[in-house]
């Protein structure tokens, strides 16, 4: 008896899984304005109400909570770590524990979320809440209150610098999002130098 609601969770998180690995497919293959809630629910085999229990909106389809797993991964970042330096280990633990499809998937939101327009406002609100969590969890681990200005700046630095290369990742979809984020962050944990070039 005790096993059931760890059971019953389980069901819940692969529906939801589903759902969101259809819709992507969907949104992939004819458009995000294109595809309806109720193709989505056909293609994951569910009522369309069960989509909307677990996601309230359309736009909700393409996001997803990574903080939880980067949080843990931060955490496990030895503390004599600077900020940039932890939260690109971090994100490094993230995305290598990944499977191939979560990270094609994970690209693929992210591409999504750049370059439809009916999904910028909810790009913004993501964006938002990115920064304040993340200022939050250097704040705690720097000890620093969260207002601090000069965590403003690096928290600010952060998100520009994998703001920059999601950018243009969309504009070139082969280039190595994941190895370009560890090399652009480790320029920013350097001090953004910019030798001119010889000659």
């Amino acid at each position: 008896m005790t096993d059931r609601p760890g059971l019953r969770e389980r069901k819940k998180a692969r529906t939801r899984a589903l759902i969101q690995k259809e819709a992507l497919r969907l949104f992939r293959e004819q458009g995000y304005a294109a595809t309806t809630v109720e193709q989505v629910a056909a293609a994951a085999e569910v009522a369309t109400s069960t989509v909307f229990r677990y996601f309230a909106t359309k736009e909700e389809l393409v996001m997803v909570d990574q903080f939880p797993p980067f949080m843990e991964a931060l955490r496990g970042v030895p503390p004599e770590a600077g900020p940039v330096a932890a939260v690109r280990l971090a994100m490094r633990a993230v995305l290598e524990g990944q499977t191939a499809e979560e990270r094609i998937d994970g690209l693929e939101r992210e591409r999504l979320m750049l370059t439809v327009p009916e999904l910028w406002a909810a790009t913004l609100g993501n964006v938002t809440g990115v920064l304040k969590k993340l200022r939050d969890a250097l704040a705690e681990r720097e000890g620093r209150p969260a207002d601090d200005p000069e965590l403003r700046d690096v928290t600010g630095a952060i998100v520009g610098v994998i703001m920059g290369v999601w950018l243009e990742w969309v504009n070139d979809p082969s280039m190595d999002a994941t190895t370009e984020l560890d090399r652009a962050l480790s320029h920013l944990e350097a001090g953004l130098p910019l030798p001119r070039p010889a000659g």
